[in-house]
């Protein structure tokens, strides 16, 4: 992965994160946050049901 890519995936994060502090229904956001990065997860072929905190 390039610098600049690594720079475009932190502005993601961090544009992310803005919107979810920002929201005014917060819950709401973090599962519309959770649906996109499952999503892109599920793209690249991880299985996200492996990915559970407990």
């Amino acid at each position: 992965m390039t610098e600049k890519e690594q720079a475009t995936n932190m502005i993601d994060v961090y544009t992310d994160l803005l919107r979810i502090k920002q929201a005014v229904d917060k819950e709401k956001e973090v599962n519309n946050q959770l649906r996109k990065a499952k999503a892109k997860l599920e793209a690249l072929g991880v299985v996200v049901e492996d990915l559970v905190i407990e």
